[in-house]
């Protein structure tokens, strides 16, 4: 009876995140509501909670696979490009806006779940952000060979932080001069700019 008990949660969990997923890339963050995913998945409201501590358990899961999907983009992405560590670098990043792009309301989910303050990031958020940086690092590291470990680490964050914020300035249409269209285009202008010698 265990074993099925052990099954009959686990597809339950599995059915939880497929809706969920399903509701963030339609509707947003915001839609995902604990009544509307009992209902749609057959169960109780109190068997949501059985299977997950609380939503945001649910939309953390949810979570790991976008962070899946947009590494997969990425690394294909790289896969198709030249050498050349700068080109790389600018492929990258052009390939992280198309999936934002694309996937506008689960990349948004990505950063605007609210956690308590002191709650440390899941291990899996902590090791698909850490392979994310590692694609940035690796050709950073042959444009400033110089560099020692700790500042490229430091640029590697600075690095993300401007393309993201390129990205979600762009998407979102907010008033700040960067235009969707140009997205690309100006990312590309930066980083080109800031790997001249």
């Amino acid at each position: 009876m265990t074993g099925k008990v052990a099954e009959r949660r686990k597809a339950l969990r599995e059915n939880l995140i497929e809706i969920a997923e399903r509701t963030i890339a339609a509707d947003g963050l915001g839609a995902l509501r604990a009544r509307d995913l009992a209902a749609e998945a057959g169960c109780a409201v109190g068997a949501i909670y059985n299977v997950f501590g609380d939503l945001t358990d649910l939309v953390l899961a949810v979570n790991a696979r976008t962070f899946h999907r947009l590494g997969a983009d990425v690394a294909t992405a790289l896969a198709e490009a030249p050498q050349d560590p700068v080109e790389q670098l600018v492929i990258m990043a052009q390939a992280y806006h198309h999936f934002a792009a694309a996937n506008h309301n689960s990349w948004r989910a990505l950063f605007d779940l609210d956690r308590a303050p002191d709650a440390a990031a899941p291990d899996w958020y902590l090791q698909e952000m850490g392979q994310l940086f590692t694609y940035i690092a690796d050709p950073l590291q042959v444009i400033f060979p110089a560099n020692d470990a700790q500042t490229n680490a430091l640029l590697t964050r600075a690095l993300f932080s401007s393309v993201h914020g390129i990205v979600l300035l762009g998407l979102d249409r907010a008033s700040a001069g960067v235009p969707s269209d140009d997205i690309d285009r100006m990312i590309a202008l930066v980083l080109r700019q800031m790997a001249k010698p």
